[in-house]
């Protein structure tokens, strides 16, 4: 039986009974954590045992754990980090052992609560101009050094067992606007991106999981990444990623439409799997309706990502703490 082509959410900290019949009868790829399933180490791993019962295999379970502003995870059940742009600026040449580490430990904290993905690394690049709604999530603003970072995190979390992804597909740093709210349009000619906000990307096309972005690229199509097919086959062929697909969440104000409708136009524009979140129990049903299962090829990469989750390597918590500490000044950790 294939996957459903979505990764979903749940209302609270503990699956409904109504959840539970949806999951079993549409089989999500995976899940999503938020702040409201999240109470107390017991209550996280019997959410994550709820969902993986729900669907009856060991399904990914992600969340964003950035760090900063975007953690989902907090004091005392994991540790509070510094917004990655202040940390990468604070560790200077040390910053990509200091990310490496970080993202270490940041795995170990999620398999500790069942959870076996994390939204990051985030390879926008940051520009003056970048939303502040994301620029501080960001690393730097030279692709070469955006990519050196990126690929530290991400090998921080593989070999902690947790799959990373990648994001935001082609590149989100030059959005001017939120896309929680608004739908940015990004005037540059693609000779450019392709030199600077594709690069990160490309440099790292060898990951298992991307997330695309919600922004229109005008000299490309008039469509936002998430649901438009020039902009996947350019992830696909200029990028050279051919890992598992995501959408951002599709419930956000940058795409028009009902959630079912988005959903419609993002597997057409050859998205592997639509990422819901934030919605009604109706909402997330006819997600799971309108995605239906992953093609042939989706459930391939699918398969092959879960491949590469892998057990956690051993970790010495203790010195990997003090060593990331003195990589950035001193500075302890919350909880």
């Amino acid at each position: 039986m294939r996957f459903g082509a979505t990764i979903q959410d749940a209302e609270g900290l503990r699956l409904t009974a109504e959840e539970k019949a949806l999951f079993r009868d549409t089989n999500p790829f995976g899940f999503i954590l938020f702040g409201r399933n999240i109470d107390s180490v017991d209550q996280v791993l019997a959410l994550c045992g709820d969902f993986r019962e729900a669907v009856g295999r060991d399904c990914l379970i992600t969340i964003d754990q950035e760090g900063g502003r975007v953690q989902r995870l907090r004091p005392p059940l994991a540790r509070d980090w510094l917004p990655p742009l202040d940390e990468v600026a604070t560790a200077g040449e040390r910053a990509e052992r200091a990310m490496y580490l970080r993202y270490r430990l940041i795995a170990q904290e999620l398999r500790a609560l069942g959870i076996d993905s994390n939204c990051a690394p985030t390879l926008d690049l940051a520009f003056a101009e970048t939303h502040p709604f994301l620029r501080n999530r960001l690393y730097a603003g030279d692709p070469a050094q955006v990519a050196r970072i990126g690929r530290a995190v991400a090998d921080g979390l593989l070999e902690g067992g947790v799959l990373p992804v990648m994001k935001h597909m082609p590149g989100h740093g030059r959005a001017t606007l939120d896309t929680h709210h608004e739908l940015p349009t990004v005037s540059i000619e693609t000779d450019l991106l392709d030199s600077s906000d594709f690069a990160p990307f490309r440099a790292l096309n060898d990951l298992p999981m991307g997330m695309t972005a919600h922004l229109v690229f005008d000299r490309i199509g008039p469509d936002p990444a998430t649901v438009s097919a020039p902009l996947v086959t350019l992830i696909r062929s200029q990028i050279g990623f051919d890992g598992l697909l995501m959408t951002d969440d599709i419930s956000m104000k940058a795409l028009s439409g009902s959630v079912a409708d988005k959903a419609t136009r993002a597997i057409a524009a050859g998205v592997d799997v639509v990422l819901h979140c934030n919605g009604t129990f109706q909402d997330r049903a006819a997600v799971a309706q309108a995605a239906g299962e992953m093609s042939a090829v989706a459930q391939a990469r699918a398969e092959r990502a879960m491949a590469q989750r892998k057990d956690p390597q051993p970790l010495d918590i203790e010195a990997a703490e003090a060593e990331h500490s003195r990589l950035i000044g001193g500075q302890g950790y919350g909880g």
